[in-house]
């Protein structure tokens, strides 16, 4: 668990996306929010968390509801993040203020969704740093800035058998959880406030989902489209600091 801000700031609830941790929020919060108060978990197979099944949003909703322990929050997610913070809105209502889904992984492609599942176990780990690095750099960071990139090889990769590195998750529970992003779309309850961000130079939010965002929510969903890859929260901080505050 991380939190970040003063314990009486206004709440917001960061989940991370798939293959991350939750201190990957941190720079976004002491720099362009510091007046919020972040929590940030770990998600179930991810950084320091647990690593037992079952992987399933079913299971990962169960474990984020716990972390409010009843209190209401501000959701914001990133990518299979964004859809565990739609799934917790439509099983616990009461304890979501709002959404905001930044370059949210909902209702993928099943073709698409194997191949990632099948490239992930062709490559679990790396001959070393760097090598680590050029993956970032040619799977969606090239435009993130250099010290965050340092920061995240930092913490977040840790040696793995015969003097290479692997990132500090559970790959059972990562190839699992792609499939996960195949599943049925699902949207927020009608009339919670969302704010839906869509990295254009991405291609994660189908037309599709976008369509029944619009459909369910109406006048109550705001779009922006960032000019960037998928790292949003990375790529684009004070814009994304901007449209938090905006949903606060």
């Amino acid at each position: 668990m991380y939190r970040f801000g003063p314990a009486d700031g206004p709440r917001v609830l960061a989940l991370h996306g798939l293959t991350g941790h939750g201190r990957r929020w941190e720079a976004l919060a002491a720099e362009q929010l510091p007046e919020v108060r972040m929590i940030a978990p770990d998600l179930r197979g991810h950084g320091r968390a647990t690593t037992l099944p079952p992987w399933t949003f079913e299971t990962v909703v169960e474990d984020v509801a716990a972390v409010l322990d009843g209190q209401p929050a501000l959701v914001m997610g990133h990518s299979f993040g964004g859809a565990v913070a739609i799934r917790l809105a439509l099983r616990y209502p009461e304890l979501v203020r709002g959404l905001v889904l930044l370059d949210p992984a909902v209702g993928m492609p099943a073709d698409l969704i194997d191949q990632i599942a099948v490239a992930t176990l062709a490559r679990p780990d790396y001959a070393d740093v760097e090598e680590a690095r050029l993956d970032k750099l040619e799977t969606a960071w090239a435009d993130v800035d250099s010290a965050l990139l340092d920061a995240e090889l930092a913490e977040h990769l840790v040696p793995a058998p015969g003097d290479r590195v692997q990132w500090r998750v559970h790959m059972p529970a990562i190839v699992s959880y792609w499939g996960q992003l195949a599943r049925e779309i699902v949207v927020p309850p009608a009339g919670l406030p969302t704010v839906l961000v869509q990295a254009m130079k991405a291609q994660i939010v189908t037309p599709q989902f976008r369509a029944a965002l619009t459909a369910q929510l109406g006048d109550r969903l705001t779009v922006h489209e960032f000019d960037c890859d998928h790292m949003v929260p990375q790529s684009r901080p004070a814009e994304t600091a901007a449209v938090v505050r905006a949903a606060l």
